[in-house]
């Protein structure tokens, strides 16, 4: 992987992580979603004039509709990593969520696309993976009886089961926006933009339905939604960016760096423990990164 792109690739990691810890700490639902779709709307509104004023008028039914196509699963994604933070701990949902992904969209990859992971890269998915197995999961997890919390059990199942439907959105949309910008070659901020601003119609009729309890929602989350507003779009934007450096097989392993990221900002800031598994799993999806980023 070029240095270029791994360095698109690290920063995009850390502003994921901070958005998502804005996010948890939101516990918001589609209400949540909506003005976090209609703030990226109204504020990248002239970045997407700028970069779209000369590409936006050739674009053809395949961009729309890759467009369209990752809109529908964005949404999706960001419904199902809310209601993952809204049932367990930022430190089970979220490596899931960013191994799963990572591991089905790289063998989507090596299948459809034609990419090659190699010895070396084989074996940096696999400390990827290994490493989120055991932030995800903990000793906890597989304790029986009297040593068994019943209720911790129950939240990371959860955690568990919402983070691998996100990752498998993550999954989808990585392959969709893979395609649009490497091969339909479509700018990385319209195409960005579009994708969010196309949630705003899906989501508005169950809002409009609950005028009250957006107001609510808005009075209570506003500053959460700011740092998704301004962080989501951003890194998302490094990262397809970096796709157009480097293969999709290495880039979506290597946004796990933001596992090191979260794992610290799970720890110290929202309190969440087992500190020494987080740290080791961290580690290991670090030298996971190192290897994919080495292989050739």
């Amino acid at each position: 992987m070029p240095a270029s792109a791994l360095a698109l690739v690290v920063a995009a990691a850390l502003i994921h992580a901070l958005w998502n810890f804005a996010a948890k700490k939101a516990q918001g639902n589609h209400h949540f979603s909506c003005m976090t779709a209609l703030g990226i709307s109204l504020l990248w509104l002239p970045a997407a004039l700028i970069a779209g004023f000369d590409e936006l008028p050739d674009w053809r039914w395949q961009a729309w509709t890759a467009t369209i196509a990752s809109a529908v699963v964005h949404l999706a994604y960001f419904n199902a990593l809310l209601a993952g933070y809204r049932a367990a701990d930022m430190t089970v949902v979220y490596p899931v969520a960013r191994g799963s992904g990572p591991l089905l969209s790289s063998l989507v990859a090596v299948v459809l696309l034609g990419e090659h992971l190699g010895v070396g890269g084989g074996l940096g998915l696999a400390g990827v993976v290994g490493g989120i197995l055991l932030m995800a999961a903990g000793p906890t997890f597989f304790a029986k009886g009297a040593n068994r919390d019943p209720e911790l059990h129950r939240k990371r199942k959860l955690g568990i089961a919402w983070g691998a439907l996100t990752g498998a959105t993550i999954a989808t949309y990585s392959v969709i926006d893979g395609y649009a910008v490497k091969v339909l070659a479509l700018s990385p901020i319209l195409y960005e933009y579009f994708c969010n601003a196309l949630r705003l119609p899906m989501i508005l009729p169950a809002v409009l339905r609950d005028r009250t309890g957006f107001a609510t929602a808005l009075r209570r989350q506003w500053k959460h939604a700011l740092v998704v507003i301004v962080g989501a779009p951003t890194a998302y934007i490094l990262v397809l960016y970096a796709m157009k450096l480097a293969p999709l097989s290495r880039v979506a392993p290597a946004r796990e760096l933001s596992m090191l990221f979260a794992a610290l900002i799970g720890g110290q800031l929202l309190g969440e423990g087992e500190r020494g598994w987080r740290i080791a799993g961290a580690v290991f999806i670090a030298l996971g990164v190192a290897a994919l980023a080495m292989a050739k």
